[in-house]
């Protein structure tokens, strides 16, 4: 690999954690708690699915800035809703928004990452906050030299300010800096920028009966099956 590259940044909410999993159980033990019966995975998946529409508000300016917490919080509201839970008290609703700040893991990333950092600075490239990112690199045990993300641009993917600005941060220009991620369209977004790009697969980020980025769409550096597999790729030892 191009010894140019000097830092690999990581998108985190399906490539490194699987957040699925994690935010499903999350709502089996709020419902198992209360006595209540829902369709949990399709619960998290409608959370998931206001992810992009609540960014677009902050990225086209129709709102202020506001860190993906708050539109988080916004957003369960509007899905417990649709899905009819009803009355949900406010430390549960509290303890369901900061879900994003537990969740686990993919087995791989941990043992990669730890790999990576033995070369090159390793840190995140995310639509996180800095305070969930933090307490997710804390509660998974990721080694992450630097938290970048939203927060630190005050921008959210695939706005170019959202790349730019965290690379600018480490004092590198875009082609010393990979960007790692299971999903093309982050991928292209950084590659147009001049950064190096990473895909590794997570075909069942939305679950078994996933349709969208099972596959490499462009024409990327690394492509792999784990993150370990981008640490043989990018010659670590």
């Amino acid at each position: 690999m191009d010894a140019q590259i000097k830092a690999v940044l990581f998108d985190v909410f399906g490539t490194v954690v699987d957040w699925r999993s994690s935010i499903t159980r999350e709502f089996a033990a709020l419902g198992a708690a209360h006595g209540i019966a829902a369709d949990w995975e399709g619960l998290a998946d409608d959370w998931r699915s206001e992810y992009q529409p609540a960014m677009d508000g902050v990225r086209s300016g129709r709102r202020g800035w506001t860190v993906l917490d708050v539109l988080h919080r916004e957003s369960l509201e509007r899905v417990l809703g649709h899905h009819g839970v009803g009355t949900v008290a406010e430390s549960d609703l509290q303890h369901l928004t900061l879900a994003w700040h537990r969740l686990s893991p993919w087995p791989d990333a941990p043992p990669g990452l730890a790999r990576l950092a033995t070369r090159y600075t390793v840190g995140t490239l995310s639509n996180g906050n800095t305070a969930l990112l933090t307490d997710l690199a804390r509660h998974g045990g990721l080694a992450f030299d630097v938290l970048l993300g939203a927060e630190t641009a005050r921008a959210y993917k695939p706005l170019p300010e959202a790349y730019l600005r965290n690379v600018a941060r480490l004092g590198l220009a875009p082609h010393e800096v990979m960007l790692v991620a299971a999903h093309n369209g982050d991928l292209a977004a950084a590659q147009v920028l001049g950064m190096r790009t990473g895909f590794v697969r997570r075909p069942t980020e939305h679950g078994p009966d996933q349709t969208t980025d099972l596959a490499p769409t462009g024409d990327w550096d690394v492509v792999a099956d784990s993150i370990p597999a981008v640490a043989d790729a990018l010659g670590c030892a």
